[in-house]
């Protein structure tokens, strides 16, 4: 046996059958090395056994009690709920089951048990809904210990995760350093193998903050290593497309019905000298949503056809490829502008895109805008000069690339809503020149905002009920997906059912980031036509179309995300004329969350929250969801992981000075790592 039994497919674990093995798939794990990747989602603490008095609602805890009633059955509808009473001697407590009937053979009155789960409050009552039932002696062999949690779908356990990757970590033997071996010296870092398995089942936090350490480590290094490697940023790589005009773009610029802000005329400015110059442009342009980067990639376009020169503009999705096509062809009809878009997206006929495809070739378009449609290899640009990448952390290393050699050493401006501290965008993107659009639009009414508990729900659906009666629509975001990835959060299925018996007669739907990129097209297309009143959404919902009719933003267990991603779900209402609102709902009772929330609400401005965030969290900050809001690693946060954001941006420095294309017998491995570990990262 060798390292190819880490390409074995997970069904050669006992007990992983072929419908198991589909249920893997759903979460991106097909063989054995996709599995001991599988890091946990976050981790179950088992903590010591309080007593009723202590207990607090909103909290996860274990209670040593007797059950000190009857345990009763009874059916409403097709649900039978089972109720018992529990009691230590300082209290009692309400259990609730549902769907459970089997309990009641079980589970013996007057005996005791430890009982854990969340403590919830129900009217005047407070109850403990589905806890876990451990016998006394089991629990206690538990306490203190870290049991991983795993994203999950439904069908899929968290249990045969466990029992999964306990097997597949027999083969972890197998797993090559990656690391030059100095580095891992100098740093006293955990060895590879160890840190995949201590990621997993860690002893204890110290073991789990060195394993997790380590591995954030490896994603950064193999991520800057890429970027230089792919030479981006080369600013001795001469232009062979000079923009010498721009007389018809200034005329364009003076007639626009509204004066850009100052920010954007300096970004503006901060362009056009790119454009203008002998080298190949690379800038990243940083803003909030809504602060008009838009604008400063249609004046982009329009100075590159006035130059004679294609320009390209790709978008993550066609919702939004479309409204940019739709908005710069409303502009150009409307000034007389010598821009011809097409349009490039998967959804369109076979005939469609032969024929877009043959404009392109042939120069009878000057400006192609779409999704990666646009770098699939049948498309041919005639003279494509300027490449403008929308939410460009959206889009894989190799994507942007693609497009970028489309053209012949064509121009780079790629755009994020956002905003990364200046100190850490130079280090994540080298050289590559940073400009940031900080002020928003004259006449934009700031987002009023509200962090409130879960007792503010019914008065928060009675508010979106009055915005939608107004006229207007909301978003409401959720955590999760389903039930079962994590017991003390709110999922979109669930919530979906719960606000529809709510709000009876209100258009609810909802969206994940599951679902086929068609059916989430579909659904924004449909809300941004005023066809749902409510979007119940996961994350998925930070890149989307421009919705000036939503007023209002709703985010369920606001304390599980990082403060840089609740701002970006924000941004996504605020865009029109009419006053906008963002209600945060903190399920945590911890005085921490309640503080860090609180720089949401008494602040709009993107950059200030970003810094907040880089001062605040930690390493040790476990929120259970993916935080970093712009760049997508598995264990990693630029936020949480500033100082070894830049203490891995010197090692790749280090070691490219040393070996710049990583020829060298003692980099093999590292090479791999970089190319495989960044197929899909996003920057």
């Amino acid at each position: 046996m060798n390292e190819e039994a880490l390409l074995e497919n997970i069904e050669s674990i006992k007990g992983i059958g072929e419908k198991t093995a589909k249920l893997f798939d759903k979460v991106g794990v097909t063989r054995i090395n996709d599995l001991l990747h599988f890091y946990p989602r976050n981790y179950d603490i088992f903590e010591p056994v309080i007593k009723v008095e202590n207990a607090v609602a909103g909290n996860t805890l274990a209670l040593r009690c007797q059950i000190v009633t009857n345990i009763s059955v009874k059916k409403v509808r097709n649900l039978s709920i089972i109720t018992f009473d529990i009691a230590d001697n300082t209290g009692r407590l309400k259990v609730t089951f549902f769907n459970t009937p089997y309990l009641r053979s079980s589970l013996k009155s007057g005996h005791f048990y430890i009982f854990r789960g969340l403590l919830k409050k129900k009217g005047s009552m407070t109850v403990l809904e589905q806890p876990k039932i451990y016998e006394v002696s089991e629990y206690l062999a538990m306490q203190g210990t870290m049991q991983p949690r795993y994203s999950l779908v439904k069908g899929l356990s968290n249990n045969t995760v466990v029992k999964a990757v306990t097997s597949a970590l027999e083969s972890s033997i197998y797993l090559k350093e990656t690391v030059p071996s100095y580095l891992i010296f100098e740093h006293n870092f955990m060895n590879y193998r160890d840190a995949v398995r201590s990621i997993h089942f860690p002893k204890n936090q110290d073991c789990y903050e060195r394993a997790r350490k380590r591995l954030a480590y490896d994603e950064f290094l193999f991520f800057i290593i890429r970027l230089r490697l792919l030479k981006l940023t080369d600013e001795e790589l001469q232009s062979k497309s000079i923009f010498t005009k721009h007389s018809q773009t200034d005329d364009f610029l003076q007639k626009l019905p509204f004066e850009l802000t100052n920010a954007q005329k300096k970004v503006w400015e901060e362009i056009k000298k790119d454009l203008k110059s002998e080298h190949v442009m690379n800038r990243l342009v940083q803003g909030d949503v809504g602060c008009g980067k838009t604008i400063l990639a249609f004046l982009s376009l329009l100075m590159a056809v006035e130059n004679g020169y294609q320009g390209a503009l790709m978008a993550p999705t066609e919702v939004l490829a479309r409204q940019h096509y739709e908005d710069l062809l409303e502009l150009s009809k409307k000034y007389s502008l010598p821009i011809k878009p097409v349009l490039m997206v998967g959804s369109l006929t076979a005939k469609q895109k032969k024929e877009n495809r043959a404009k392109i070739a042939d120069g009878t378009v000057n400006v192609c805008i779409g999704t990666n449609a646009l770098i699939q290899e049948p498309v041919k640009y005639k003279n494509l000069s300027l490449v403008i990448t929308d939410e460009q952390h959206r889009f894989g290393v190799r994507q942007r690339e693609k497009l970028a050699k489309k053209g012949n050493r064509a121009h780079i401006l790629a755009m994020s809503a956002t905003p990364i501290p200046r100190t850490l965008a130079i280090v994540l993107y080298g050289d590559l020149h940073v400009s940031i659009v900080d002020e928003m639009p004259k006449g934009r009414l700031p987002i009023k905002n509200s962090v409130v508990d879960e007792s503010y729900r019914p008065a928060a659906y009675k508010f979106i009920n009055k915005q939608i009666k107004e006229g207007h629509q909301a978003y409401v975001i959720c955590p999760m997906i389903e039930e079962g990835e994590m017991n003390d959060v709110e999922n979109v299925t669930d919530y979906t059912t719960k606000l529809r018996e709510a709000l009876p007669g209100v258009r609810i739907e909802m969206l994940n980031g599951k679902m086929k990129p068609s059916e989430k097209d579909k659904l924004m297309e449909a809300f941004s036509l005023k066809q749902i009143d409510i979007l119940v959404s996961t994350t998925v919902i930070e890149v989307g179309i421009n919705v000036p009719n939503a007023t209002v933003m709703m985010i369920e267990n606001a304390q599980r995300f990082g403060l840089a991603q609740l701002h970006q779900l924000r941004g996504r209402v605020g865009r029109g004329k009419d006053q906008s609102y963002c209600i945060f709902i903190n399920t945590s009772k911890s005085k921490e969350a309640e503080n860090r929330l609180k720089v949401l609400g008494q602040s709009n401005d993107g950059f200030y929250i970003a810094n907040e965030d880089l001062k605040q969290r930690g390493p040790g900050d476990l929120f259970g969801i993916a935080q970093s809001g712009d760049l997508y690693f598995k264990l990693a946060d630029i936020y949480a992981d500033s100082k070894l954001v830049q203490m891995a941006s010197i090692d790749a420095d280090r070691i490219l000075s040393e070996d710049p294309t990583l020829e060298l017998p003692q980099n093999t491995a590292l090479l791999q790592a970089v190319t495989v570990a960044n197929e899909n990262v996003t920057l």
